[in-house]
Parts: C-alpha cells; structure tokens; sequence
C-alpha cells in the first residue's frame, strides 16, 4: 500500500511542481543576447540575462490602489495566458507591471500561463499558434475557458485598469 501512495504522490505532485517550464533559452541572432523561448513560470526572471529589466521594472511601478481594490475581487476564477518576448521592449516594460499588479491583488500564478516566444512570435511546441498573436506583450484573459478580452502590446490605460474592464465588461 506504501509504494501505491508513493506512485500516486510522484504521478501527481512531480508533473505540477516541475512540468510547467518547458522552456529553451537561445541566442538572439539580431541581438547576441539569450532570448527564452517556451512555457515558463516567473522564476525565469531570476536569471541574470533577464532579472536586471524584470527588477527594476517591477519595483518601479505602483499600480493604482484603487483599481487595485476593485480588481481582487473581479479576478474570481479568472485564467490568463501571457505571450512574451524576452528580447521586446514592451513587454520588458509590461511583463514587470503585470506581475507587480498580480502580487498585489494576490492572484494566484498557478492560473497564469506564460509563454515566451521568438522575434516571428513562434514558440517550442507550437503552443501559441492557435492564438493568433500578432504583438507582444500579449495578454489574454479566460473566464470558463472563454476568452473574454485582451491587452495587446500596450494597455489603453494602464494594465490594471485595462484589465478591470476587461473583466468588469463581461460579469
């Protein structure tokens, strides 16, 4: 019975705490520099070849407290895929923000997909080519599997504002 209960803990608790960065990092041949390409998690801003944009950007930014307070409760069962260029200044600007916004509303970043891809907005497995992405940083947001908007490059507004209306538009 002890070696059923260790199967089932390895099946199930391995694939979510490690299958989500499927990732690849590679040489941007127009820049020299490492550029990532697949699905990833936050953790890939650790390295150095991307920490010291995704840092800065985040500690610098202060999101609006009050869209913030009107978005925690709005983000209820919300999914939301992030498609990304490491090697793209918006989303070098954006991504930051984004994050910044998700820590504090507390949103949690199991509901996050975050896929990075190259300068022709492809990725490792295909992943993002039924999404038609067409700029980057691009934000999709999911209610029920649905799509229910997106934030294409730049916010209108800001991000936390954009993405109150996306989310306040379809309750």
């Amino acid at each position: 019975m002890r070696y059923l209960l260790v199967v089932v803990f390895i099946c199930t608790v391995f694939p979510l705490l490690f299958g989500q960065d499927t990732y690849k990092t590679v040489i941007d041949s127009e820049s020299g520099k490492p550029m990532l390409i697949g699905t990833c998690t936050r953790n890939v801003f650790s390295d150095t070849s991307f920490s010291w944009w995704f840092n800065s950007g985040y500690q610098m930014y202060e999101p609006d407290s009050l869209t913030i307070n009107e978005l925690k409760p709005a983000l209820d069962n919300i999914d939301i895929t992030l498609i990304l260029g490491t090697w793209c200044s918006d989303s070098r600007e954006q991504v930051p923000h984004f994050f910044k916004i998700i820590d504090e509303t507390g949103f949690p970043e199991n509901r996050i997909n975050m896929i990075c891809v190259d300068r022709d907005k492809k990725s490792t497995s295909g992943e993002v080519d039924s999404l038609k992405i067409k700029l980057v940083p691009t934000f999709i947001f999911y209610k029920d599997g649905k799509e229910m908007g997106r934030i294409e490059e730049s916010p209108n507004d800001t991000i936390e504002k954009d993405m109150y209306v996306i989310i306040a538009k379809s309750k």
